[in-house]
């Protein structure tokens, strides 16, 4: 099984360096372990992220470096990358925000001249482009999601595509001490994707969403981010482990019609964006379509909590990532080393953001909604 996925993911990104493990976190935590970061090493990140991007960085003792974001691309720049280098640089992150990358051939080329290793975040990115390549093929390493709601999912989990040759010996060593899931996790895992395909729909994604939330903060089932991650710095028990079988079946089904999908979700997102423009709204600029592959769609809204209950009330599936600079945590940022008033713009961004379906049948029903209550975009 785990021979067909990862045929399957090479034919994408044109290279068979690629290695499973039980989430993304984890391929993350993998990677920077194999370029020897630890204590009080400095790796460079954008502050508009997940705190399980800063938690792998923290679990070895290093550092995270923030930087701030473009309002129009929601990603640094090249410049802000730069500027935040010091002599303890040890890695630096770019990222697919929502599926978007920016300069990241520049990045990663002046990161190699500086002898500072780069990591792609393509949790957003698979099966998108930059500059004609894949996604995740720029930087000496990427790591990729495939939890619920990335392009393509197998529940939880997630993989890393190894570009730099060196680096190949030291991630295989570090896999080498990869747990198994249990038989419990499996199982647990199965039904969960079982509810995901048979029970969840537009009419109860709104309490079903809220419920797994709490479920999973509680750790009473297998969840996108257990209750430790959101409050603690520290590795929890369990952390590094690899994919299972379970995942690996999902994985090959669900990019069985992954083309269409990523047809569809460019397709929605022109529709989204032709309103949007034609209505002086905020919206992702024609000159991004091409290297961006849309997980979601971001818009602006002058009251999020607002704009939720009336997208509650017409059964519309908005997500809400990035509500804040270190998403979902919102309080207590600086046991991440996060002062958000550094980050101006990912600040201003998480405080008005929402994100529109683009996996959607029926984006007309999303326009709709979008017209009755466009005084309430920004």
């Amino acid at each position: 099984m785990e021979k067909n996925f990862k045929k399957f993911i090479s034919g994408y990104l044109q290279n068979d360096n690629i290695y499973f493990y039980w989430k993304g976190r984890v391929a993350l935590y993998a990677l920077l372990k194999a370029m020897k970061v630890t204590k009080d090493d400095e790796v460079i990140l954008p502050g508009f992220t997940c705190v399980v991007v800063a938690n792998a960085i923290k679990y070895l003792g290093a550092i995270p470096i923030y930087v701030d974001v473009e309002k129009n691309t929601m990603n640094p720049t090249l410049e802000s990358y730069k500027k935040a280098i010091t002599p303890n640089t040890k890695v630096i992150i770019t990222q697919n925000t929502f599926g978007l990358s920016t300069q990241v051939d520049e990045i990663a080329k002046m990161a190699n001249a500086k002898g500072i290793f780069s990591i792609e975040d393509c949790t957003h990115g698979f099966g998108g482009t930059f500059k004609s390549k894949p996604n995740g093929t720029y930087c000496d390493a990427a790591f990729y999601s495939t939890q619920w709601n990335k392009p393509f999912s197998t529940g939880i989990g997630g993989f890393s595509l190894v570009n730099n040759q060196e680096l190949i010996v030291d991630v295989e060593k570090v896999n080498d001490q990869l747990q198994k899931p249990s038989i419990k996790e499996k199982l647990v895992l199965s039904a969960l994707l079982f509810s995901r395909e048979y029970i969840l729909n537009s009419s109860n994604y709104w309490r079903l969403r809220s419920f797994y939330r709490f479920l999973s903060k509680h750790n009473l089932v297998i969840g996108s981010s257990q209750g430790s991650e959101l409050e603690s710095t520290e590795i929890p028990d369990g952390f590094f482990k690899g994919m299972s079988d379970v995942q690996l079946k999902k994985g090959v089904n669900s990019l069985n019609d992954f083309d269409n999908l990523l047809l569809k979700r460019k397709e929605n997102a022109t529709i989204y964006s032709e309103f949007l423009n034609k209505n002086n709204k905020y919206h992702v600029d024609s000159e991004l379509f091409n290297d961006h592959s849309f997980l979601k769609y971001p818009i602006l809204v002058r009251d999020q909590n607002k704009f939720d209950d009336l997208a509650r009330k017409v059964k519309i599936e908005l997500g809400d990532w990035f509500c804040t600079p270190l998403y979902p945590v919102k309080n207590n940022l600086e046991k991440w080393d996060l002062n958000a008033e550094s980050v101006p713009s990912a600040l201003y961004l998480s405080k008005h953001i929402e994100n529109l379906p683009t996996d959607t049948d029926n984006s007309f029903k999303v326009i709709e909604f979008l017209k009755s209550n466009i005084n309430e975009l920004i």
